[in-house]
């Protein structure tokens, strides 16, 4: 929308701001992620420094989620009928933009909403994210604040007084933030919530417990690579089951290796049971059962989740438009969703059915839209290529329209991720990402200047 003149909440000077006061998923696939992060209706007043959102009626629609929520801001102090004039025809528009047999009874009982929180928290809930789940990782953000302001002596304290909090829930979010952290540049940051990781992973024991089966993941990947030198066959598939340390290594490999464990497989692991000593053969009996229990569980897991998936995909072949709603579910596609949509593809090919198939394939094209990287991405790695400075400014030339601020935003943000201690990158990788860095401030710099 074009900016709009309005006031500052703060000091009432004369601000411009993009005001959205309809939040429809229906005409907008991000219209969600726009309320559920608060970046909307954002002021920022040169006069007083006020940054924030812009107090303003809002009306939230999900036709998906049959929601119709509205909320108008208490501060604003306008009677119940002059809030009706403003609000009605936002839910209006709302309503004429859905096709007839989508016009259902929710539409006319609108949900008010009488705090920004109350209506956050109904959107979420139709995610099928609880109060209580809200309000606990409220409490775990609010856990990580606090462990970011206290020093390295006092931090095993912090995280010993809330051990309920600290669980895997918990080192998802701490993920995040570090990405976050890393994808703006935020050294400092970084540096502090890696130092509390390593903290959480030595002092509690769900972090004891991750840093073990990471630690057992990547020797069993090792193992396997050196196994794979000169191709992986059951014969050394079977020596590493059976020579894995403890349950955390084995229950990796078997995880990494499911479609290896085949008749075949334990024909040989039978094989070698009955021709063993009896202690051996105690041992391999026992180990035989773990494998099979452990291989119960994942195909267990994995037949729920291909029934989900199945499910989902179902949903999405109901729709009438197809590219919106995959926008909106792309987060939850995996390689099972990608297994189940190949099996429906070559179902709808031997049957024939051709309206089907133009369905699935519109789900296979906005799964490749999706998953091509940006342009700045390519250019990167022809940056990275080149073999000087001048090369790389030369491709920077050749190419002005990907000079952003995204890849200005970018490049810091790589760097910080290969100068990582814990991860190191080659090093010739770390001095092209500064040599490209230094290129793009220089012309940052002087197309500042040049605009001043």
């Amino acid at each position: 929308m074009p900016p709009t003149r309005t006031s500052c909440p703060r000091c009432r000077q004369p601000v411009t701001a993009e005001i959205t006061q309809l939040f429809d998923t229906n005409q907008d696939p991000q219209a969600k992620q726009k309320i559920l992060s608060g970046q909307y209706n954002l002021v920022n007043c040169p006069s007083c420094g006020y940054q924030g959102n812009l107090p303003s009626p809002l009306v939230y629609h999900d036709p998906d989620k049959e929601l119709l929520l509205t909320f108008f801001p208490p501060e604003l102090g306008l009677p119940v009928n002059e809030q009706e004039k403003l609000i009605g025809p936002l839910i209006t528009q709302a309503v004429n933009k859905l096709p007839a047999e989508k016009r259902k009874g929710y539409l006319l009982r609108p949900q008010t909403m009488f705090t920004m929180k109350l209506l956050i928290e109904k959107v979420l809930e139709g995610e099928g994210i609880t109060k209580e789940m809200i309000e606990r990782q409220e409490k775990q953000v609010g856990l990580i604040r606090e462990m970011m302001t206290t020093s390295d002596e006092l931090l095993p304290s912090v995280i010993t007084r809330e051990p309920d909090l600290i669980d895997e829930g918990f080192f998802n979010l701490f993920s995040h933030l570090i990405e976050s952290a890393a994808g703006a540049s935020d050294k400092a940051s970084v540096e502090k919530l890696a130092a509390i990781e390593k903290h959480l992973l030595e002092h509690t024991s769900i972090g004891r417990e991750m840093k073990q089966q990471a630690e057992e993941a990547e020797a069993a990947v090792k193992s396997l690579q050196e196994a794979s030198k000169d191709g992986l066959t059951r014969e050394k598939l079977l020596e590493l089951v059976v020579t894995a340390p403890g349950d955390a290594r084995l229950a990796a490999i078997v995880r990494m290796t499911r479609s290896g464990l085949d008749y075949a497989f334990f024909q040989m692991l039978t094989d070698r049971i009955v021709a063993s000593a009896e202690d051996e053969k105690n041992r391999l009996t026992i180990v035989r059962e773990k494998i099979l229990a452990m291989i119960e569980s994942i195909d267990r897991e994995l037949e729920a989740q291909a029934s989900q998936m199945d499910q989902l995909l179902e949903k999405i072949l109901t729709s009438n438009d197809i590219p919106r709603v995959m926008e909106q579910i792309l987060p939850a596609i995996n390689e099972i969703f990608v297994q189940v949509l190949r099996a429906k593809l070559e179902a709808a090919q031997k049957s024939n059915d051709q309206g089907r198939l133009t369905k699935l394939n519109q789900i296979v094209d906005a799964i490749q839209k999706a998953s091509a990287p940006p342009a700045e991405y390519a250019l990167v790695e022809q940056l990275l290529d080149a073999p000087d400075e001048a090369a790389m400014e030369k491709l920077l030339d050749a190419h002005p329209e990907l000079v952003t601020p995204e890849l200005c935003q970018l490049i810091p943000g790589l760097l910080t991720q290969a100068e990582d201690p814990q991860h190191p990158e080659d090093p010739r990788v770390i001095e092209k990402l500064r040599q490209i860095n230094r290129i793009l401030l220089k012309r940052s710099m002087r197309s500042g200047l040049m605009q001043a």
